[in-house]
């Protein structure tokens, strides 16, 4: 007897996905775009957002992940415009990231508070428990990133030290809006920010955290980095 053919699984994000979002961004009638968000993309974006939560296991989550699966759908929609085919990206691949960062990002119990480098917590001591601590908190970070714009481009040659820094950099920026975050799954953030290895990162780490002592230093004698002393 014959063998059966295999019924194939049906690719719920394939090449037909891909060309309909390209189409969504380039129609300027927004009737036509909902017609193609609901016929053609709305179940991809769903079953994406419901795959990544089971496989990567974001289960700790304060609320039904149901409305986990919404709040993402309504994040990959937000973002929908930032997708460009002609740069060789798969949409698949290129909204599964999206949404992974969004879930790390907002995955409130399963990560601790950010660490912004090892030795934050030399940082705290030294403040002490007064009342205006997270005032200079505050003043020192915002002090810091503008060192860090203006530094980074000199403290390293190679333009993907320079891309993984900025990375950290922009997370530093957004630290009010992660609420939970710890060491491991900042470098998985920067990982698929930066497509590169842990160890590449650890590197660029070292180094600014070189600066960021010397800084620290800086702002508890002068109560600003912003002096004309020289690095090292």
């Amino acid at each position: 007897m014959p063998k059966k053919k295999k019924k194939n699984k049906r690719i719920y994000f394939g090449q037909e996905v891909q060309d309909a979002i390209v189409r969504y961004n380039q129609s300027d009638n927004a009737d036509e775009r909902n017609i193609i968000y609901q016929e053609e993309i709305s179940y991809a974006f769903d079953k994406l957002a419901e795959n990544i939560i089971h496989t990567f296991k974001f289960t700790y989550f304060d609320y039904p992940l149901l409305d986990v699966q919404k709040d993402v759908v309504s994040f990959l929609v937000m973002n929908i415009h930032k997708y460009d085919h002609t740069k060789g990206s798969k949409a698949f691949s290129y909204f599964s990231v999206v949404a992974k960062n969004y879930l790390i990002l907002h995955n409130n119990t399963n990560y601790k508070r950010l660490k912004k480098f090892d030795d934050i917590s030399l940082m705290e001591n030294t403040i002490g428990k007064n009342s205006d601590r997270g005032k200079l908190v505050r003043e020192l970070m915002s002090e810091l990133i503008v060192y860090f714009e203006t530094e980074i481009p000199s403290m390293f040659k190679k333009r993907k030290d320079m891309e993984i820094a900025y990375a950290i950099l922009e997370i530093l920026k957004k630290q009010e809006e992660i609420e939970n975050f710890n060491k491991k799954s900042l470098y998985i953030l920067i990982r698929e920010m930066t497509d590169v290895n842990t160890t590449h990162i650890t590197k660029v780490v070292n180094v600014l955290k070189r600066h960021y002592k010397f800084v620290l230093n800086k702002f508890y004698k002068f109560g600003t980095i912003h002096t004309k002393t020289t690095f090292f």
